[in-house]
């Protein structure tokens, strides 16, 4: 099992398109890459805590192949944006990728470069090496599964798990 730790905006919307793919084994919502120890959803929001929301995707590369859940990564949210997207404004809301090694290191900049190709430029997704997760409190984790029909879910997060649908559908669960 592999483990990668990713950020791109509100952590529902990536919790709720990664969990669509088959390979994926768990995705927990958390927080990475501040300087304050266990800091609360609402900490975060003040964006004082230097923290993105994030995800912890853990996958099968006998499945899905890392390249995939990356390429995925890179649909989901618009990686041009700078600590923001759409609606969602902040340096938590940034696009980042933290690596737990000199391997996964190379993995996500090769895939920040095939980003920027189909991006057409101006991908400003942060690599950051990895120090600590913290994950979110309980009642974000699989919240998409939870409030299916919740406004910021219907708005948001539906059309990104509907990108990830389309542009891979080969690894979609059944």
């Amino acid at each position: 099992m592999t483990t990668f730790y990713l950020g791109g905006g509100c952590y529902w919307c990536l919790d709720a398109a990664y969990r669509v793919l088959r390979g994926v084994s768990s995705v927990v919502s958390g927080f990475a890459g501040g300087h304050v120890p266990s800091p609360s959803y609402e900490a975060v929001c003040t964006g004082s805590t230097g923290h993105a929301e994030i995800v912890e995707v853990t996958f099968d590369e006998s499945v899905i192949p890392a390249d995939v859940i990356l390429d995925a990564f890179f649909t989901m949210h618009d990686p041009r944006q700078l600590n923001r997207q759409g609606n969602d404004v902040g340096s938590q809301y940034r696009s980042v990728m933290f690596p737990t090694d000199a391997d996964q290191r190379a993995l996500f900049d090769t895939a920040r470069e095939r980003a920027n190709d189909h991006w057409d430029g101006g991908v400003v997704t942060e690599i950051v090496d990895f120090t600590e997760f913290y994950p979110a409190e309980d009642y974000h984790q699989n919240f998409f599964a939870k409030n299916p029909t919740q406004g910021y879910c219907l708005a948001v997060a539906v059309p990104k798990v509907n990108k990830v649908r389309a542009g891979f559908a080969q690894y979609i669960t059944a």
